[in-house]
């Protein structure tokens, strides 16, 4: 039997209906309506995970990595019905939800593990020493302490591993914080079922109800009455550079300013170093278009710009895209509005002076084709418009006269995600030589590969200078993440039988 949604909130263990609801869009299969979501709720669900912190934060991290394992074992359990609405809203094929719900559980389990070994406390102790001259010193003990109820917007891009049960909310359950999601009405049927699967497991493992809701779809009162209630202590947030500054700024000019940690979003430029060019240009060109049109392009680390040196390789280099993307059919994107905006802007690099079209091809309604173009270095670097990301399968090639020029557009970058490098043997000076100015531009430097895998484990870092994210020393991918939802807290003179669980190796 297929799923059907109640359309329902889920605010501390219980499902509220509202008032109004609106009627999903779904790539394929039947519509459904969700109630729509209101400051009111936020007011509820925010009072509630504030209820349960303080016994959320003093539970063990055993306790928490079984209840983040329960979690992993609800969402399995309900794996056939999630893929199959997930397919319907997103319109995204069956192999990619089965292999996000697989990247999502993992990083629930992930988060279990990494806080079983206590290395996320960071626990530092300084032994009293009584007889120190000219004065004594205490005993000081530092550890991490859990921050408070974290507020979490579910990204359209990514319905399970950026949403209800994503990184994001894996890292702050992991933290002791409790979790309130704002779900994403592009897929709101996949957050209802996920969030089944958390309540499940909040019922299972005993856990106060209070520690995860989800409020679904509303208008922008929604976003900003979740940020600005003063009970919230961060924001986690995948989206679009206007929404996510906005939603920064709100945060920033409360009377407590919180933490913001928004990823949102860059060109993650690739440089093809002249010998790589001349041994393999054609092999990279087919690996750009087969990234460049993963998941119609719809990857925060899709790479949009490929920037080499003019000449006959760049020409090899063009041309072996141009073919490979010809072969790629116009693919469904996620919602119209998603499809409708990448329209518009291929029409903005399409009607630019400085740009050639390389490969162009018709998208109509919610299907996008692959585009290429190309420009000169000069023109790019005078041109900040053609620096803007386009979300989707478009690449721009940005053809360099010479090696100082390849250098200059790597400085003049702004922050990306990541930043790939294409070398060989001969290229190693030109790459010692650029690697320090990369480094600073990115959160994640790749070296002969295409960043549109974003491996979850203990060394990843998916952030990076503004606009890539908020945050420059965050990440939102891997163990790291963790140190968002905590601050440390400096115990002088605490009995041990006073300090909180995990203060003392």
């Amino acid at each position: 039997m297929s799923f059907k949604p109640h359309g329902k909130h889920l605010i501390a263990g219980a499902w509220v209906a509202g008032d109004t609801t609106f009627e999903s869009s779904p790539a394929t299969g039947p519509a459904h309506h969700f109630s729509v979501g209101t400051p009111e709720l936020v007011e509820r669900a925010v009072e509630a995970a504030e209820g349960a912190f303080e016994a959320y934060a003093a539970t063990t991290s055993e306790a928490r990595a079984a209840f983040l394992d329960a979690i992993a074992e609800e969402i399995d359990t309900r794996g056939a019905a999630i893929t199959e609405i997930g397919t319907q809203e997103t319109g995204l094929p069956t192999a990619r939800l089965e292999g996000e719900r697989g990247r999502t559980v993992g990083q629930m389990r992930l988060f279990a593990a990494h806080i079983r070994k206590g290395d996320y406390l960071d626990r530092r102790h300084d032994a009293a020493l009584p007889d120190r001259a000219p004065a004594p010193r205490p005993e000081l003990v530092m550890v991490q302490r859990p921050i408070g109820p974290v507020a979490v917007f579910g990204a359209s891009n990514f319905p399970l591993a950026f949403s209800v049960a994503g990184g994001d909310t894996a890292a702050a359950l992991a933290a002791g914080c409790p979790v309130v999601v704002k779900g994403h009405s592009a897929h709101p049927g996949t957050g209802e079922i996920v969030a089944e699967a958390i309540k499940a497991a909040v019922e299972r493992c005993g856990m106060p109800a209070g520690v995860f809701s989800m409020i679904q779809g509303g208008d922008r009162k929604v976003g900003q009455a979740l940020v600005q209630h003063p009970l919230i202590k961060a924001v986690g947030f995948t989206g679009s550079l206007a929404g996510g500054r906005a939603l920064f700024d709100l945060c920033a000019q409360r009377p407590e300013p919180i933490p913001f940690f928004g990823e949102l979003g860059s060109v993650n430029p690739m440089f093809i170093l002249s010998q790589a060019a001349k041994a393999r240009a054609e092999e990279i060109g087919k690996g750009w278009a087969g990234s460049l049109t993963m998941g119609a392009g719809q990857f925060c680390t899709n790479p949009g710009i490929a920037v080499i040196q003019d000449g006959a390789d760049a020409d090899r280099f063009v041309a072996a895209t141009a073919e490979a993307l010809n072969d790629v059919a116009a693919q469904t994107m996620l919602t119209d509005g998603i499809a409708r905006a990448y329209c518009e802007g291929r029409e903005r690099i399409s009607s630019d002076a400085s740009v050639r079209p390389v490969v162009v091809a018709d998208s109509e309604g919610r299907n996008a084709a692959p585009a290429l173009y190309e420009t000169t270095a000069a023109e790019f670097l005078a041109n900040q418009a053609l620096h803007e990301e386009v979300f989707g399968p478009l690449g721009l090639v940005v053809r360099a006269t010479s090696a100082d020029e390849v250098e200059t557009i790597a400085r003049g970058l702004e922050g990306q995600l990541t930043v790939t490098l294409h070398i060989d043997a001969g290229d190693m000076d030109a790459a010692r030589a650029l690697r320090p100015i990369l480094e600073r531009k990115a959160g994640r430097v790749l070296v002969n590969g295409f960043p549109t895998g974003v491996e979850v484990a203990d060394s990843m870092v998916h952030g990076g200078p503004y606009p890539a994210s908020t945050n420059f020393g965050a990440t939102s991918v891997g163990t790291l993440s963790i140190r968002r939802f905590l601050r440390p807290v400096c115990y002088q003179n605490v009995p041990a039988e006073l300090l909180p669980e995990g203060a003392l190796a």
